[in-house]
């Protein structure tokens, strides 16, 4: 680490730009997966291989825990049915993991599991939590219960978010906590396609060829790098002491067409830079990640971490 930061919380930082880079498995992901993802067992495996960072998603049940799924509706990912936050923690221990539309034999963890086995194999690799409950709380329960879930790992743990307003209210409840923020309910790129989904980010195409409903993004009235310039600088200022931007690997390569590295404009503030999700065996994200990588990407997240990381490396 490279020593503590001047922001709230004083949060340690690693010293930018970091090389070699940092490589996030995706899901716990792994180049030959014997489990599913968000399984205890692919986690227990990149923890077995040394890697640096391991990303898992977590909602909240009803009650006493978090549970590792991505979606809102058990049926989606397990053999259970219903809301996810409708489930107690109690009636999660039993339920098993549903992979390509198929059961398998794999439970689906609990956060409190994840902690326990991280605690168990002590070492390097750090815990990213993409923070998958993106509507505000009615009440603070449901953030406080994460916090002292993860408070045994310390700095080993970050947790990220779509949702800047969730981690504001975390910042507030746990000024140590390092927290990182994914910007594309704000912005995307121009490939991606918009949706009626409230919850999945703008709709409208600005002037500036990115999906962006901003008022700045109206018109066409300063260069496109000054744009982005702009909007990358009112991003910053959404979380407090924020450690590293989440962002996704077109958006970054479309910028840099345009002109911007959003690389160098956060070093600049002392924010790490990853890009997601980059897999080996498409030679156009091959490309991507290589340029990326000279533009001063900090970490990439992928579901082909071995395989990525060889290609990074020469």
């Amino acid at each position: 680490m490279a020593g503590e930061s001047d922001h709230p919380g004083g949060i340690f930082l690693i010293s930018l730009p970091v090389r070699p880079p940092i490589v996030v498995h995706h899901m716990a992901a792994q180049d030959a997966a014997n489990a599913p993802p968000n399984s205890l067992e692919a986690i227990d495996a990149c923890l077995d291989s040394g890697a640096a960072c391991v990303e898992v998603d977590v909602t909240a049940l009803a009650d006493s825990d978090y549970l590792l799924v991505h979606e809102s509706r058990l049926e989606a990912e397990t053999t259970g049915h219903g809301l996810v936050g409708k489930c107690s923690a109690a009636d999660a221990a039993g339920l098993f993991i549903k992979y390509n539309g198929q059961d398998t034999p794999f439970r689906v963890p609990r956060l409190s599991e994840v902690v326990a086995h991280f605690r168990e194999r002590p070492g390097l690799t750090r815990l990213q939590l993409d923070f998958k409950n993106v509507a505000p709380f009615a009440l603070d329960e449901p953030l406080r219960r994460l916090v002292e879930l993860i408070r045994p790992l310390g700095d080993q743990v970050i947790v990220s978010s779509v949702a800047d307003w969730q981690l504001r209210r975390l910042r507030d409840l746990a000024p140590w906590l390092d927290l990182g923020f994914d910007i594309h309910f704000y912005m995307k790129d121009s490939t991606s396609e918009a949706t009626d989904d409230p919850w999945d980010g703008p709709r409208q195409r600005g002037a500036y060829g990115y999906l962006d409903e901003h008022r700045l993004a109206e018109t066409r009235i300063w260069s496109t790098t000054e744009y982005l310039a702009d909007r990358c600088a009112a991003l910053l200022g959404l979380v407090p002491g924020v450690s590293t931007f989440y962002v996704n690997h077109h958006f970054l390569g479309q910028s840099l067409d345009d002109g911007f590295s959003w690389a160098d404009a956060l070093h600049e503030r002392g924010v790490r830079l990853d890009a997601w999700t980059l897999d080996v065996g498409d030679p156009r994200v091959e490309q991507s990640a290589r340029r990326l990588l000279v533009a001063g990407v900090d970490q990439f997240t992928t579901n082909t971490p071995g395989a990525l990381r060889r290609l990074l490396e020469t």
